[in-house]
């Protein structure tokens, strides 16, 4: 029988043992993670579990009884210690674990602050594991000082949070403006907005000197040279792929775990699938950190595992959630050169992003209907005129037909 190893338990090692066992595959799947929790949600993290309107019960991926019903063996709390690619072993716990194939859905981890500038005291944080968020969870009291270092996703989320519950919010951003790397200037003009008429103060331009304290944060020297005090800091300055079990393997890496269009490493008897890997993207290759790519590249893999060979066709979409806004994102907007804004009803946009006249992604705030259409329409390879966009009289279910 085909012994199936998975190292890693988020999001995509989950989604994959499930879609092994739904297409049949009834060997051996033994999945391996670093964290005592069973496989749970992400991006609830820095929202409404951070906020305390979602238990941890609700956060599981599953029921605890899914996985013994599955016969799928969970070791967690346990880190790999090796890959042996000649012996088709995992090392964990001290003992060897054999595999026929084995998937590595081993993530990303954050970028931290080197311990020189301060990144080692007490009270700074990273937003990426539970542990990392119940830690940090006793510090939200009204009236504390809190500094975001980072104005990407993941530091506006957590400086929302922060606001919501009565904390004095600053976010620091070295880039020009926040959200820089992701999003148009549109996107990133209504989220200082929406920051800001939430008493959040935004220093773009400005970058972190170093954080002051004796064993604990209790200042910033910014990189203008003023101090602010600080209470705890939370550092959201992006994530790198967990590859160094691969490295150390010996398998190919190209920003993240290299796979070719099945999932499919270096050595033939291994895969990838979610934030750690790379793969073809008409023409060149690019790494997805989502849970939708986790989901369906690792759903790939499974079928991929049992000798489908189905290529992966990646269909980006994100979100957010800061406030009252939600915002869902469809397409890549990488070299877009013109932005077309669709106003809708009750303050709703969504922001069109076109490279001449092809259609290569949507921001849609408040505006569900737009994003739905946005994506089916980049899914469908169409670009409509971005006139017709603008229009608010324009029958978007329309430009399906």
């Amino acid at each position: 029988m085909t012994a199936i190893v998975i190292i890693g338990a988020g999001q995509a090692g989950a989604a994959l043992a499930a879609k092994l066992r739904s297409l049949g595959h009834d060997g051996p799947i033994t999945m391996i993670g670093e964290e005592p929790a069973p496989p749970y949600q992400r991006p609830p993290l820095s929202k409404a579990y951070l906020l305390g309107e979602m238990e941890l019960e609700r956060l599981y991926l599953r029921a605890h009884s899914f996985w013994d019903d599955q016969n799928i063996t969970l070791k967690l709390g346990a880190p790999v210690t090796a890959i042996d690619r000649t012996a088709k072993t995992v090392r964990v716990d001290g003992e060897s674990i054999p595999y026929d194939h084995l998937a590595l859905t081993t993530g990303s981890q954050p970028r931290r602050l080197p311990a020189a500038i301060g990144g080692a005291l007490a009270g700074v944080y990273t937003v990426r594991s539970l542990a990392d968020v119940d830690a940090m969870a006793p510090e939200f009291r009204a009236g504390r000082n809190l500094l975001v270092i980072g104005g990407g996703y993941i530091g506006l989320e957590a400086a929302a949070v922060g606001a919501k519950l009565g904390l004095n919010v600053t976010v620091v951003e070295m880039a020009p403006r926040i959200l820089q790397r992701v999003a148009s200037p549109e996107t990133s003009d209504y989220f200082r907005q929406a920051h800001a008429a939430h008493g959040v103060k935004i220093l773009e331009n400005t970058g972190l000197d170093r954080l002051l304290g004796e064993g604990h944060v209790t200042a910033a020297k910014l990189s203008d040279g003023t101090e602010i005090a600080v209470d705890f800091a939370i550092v959201g300055v992006g994530i790198t792929p967990a590859t160094l079990l691969a490295e150390e393997a010996g398998l190919e890496i190209e920003n993240g775990i290299r796979t070719d269009q099945f999932g499919r490493t270096s050595d033939p008897h291994v895969w990838a699938a979610g934030d750690c890997a790379s793969f073809p993207h008409h023409g060149g290759r690019i790494r997805l950190e989502s849970v939708g790519n986790a989901i369906d590249q690792a759903e790939i893999v499974a079928e991929n595992i049992l000798g489908r060979g189905q290529a992966y066709e990646a269909k980006p979409w994100f979100w957010s959630d800061q406030y009252e806004v939600k915002l869902q994102i469809a397409g890549l907007n990488t070299g877009y050169d013109r932005i077309v804004t669709r106003a809708a009803e009750e303050g709703a946009v969504s922001y069109w992003y076109y490279k001449g006249d092809t259609l290569l992604a949507v921001d849609a705030m408040n505006d569900a209907r737009s994003y739905m259409i946005g994506k089916r329409l980049i899914e469908m390879g169409r670009s409509p005129d971005p006139a017709a966009i603008a229009d608010p009289a324009t029958n978007m279910k329309a430009l399906l037909k």
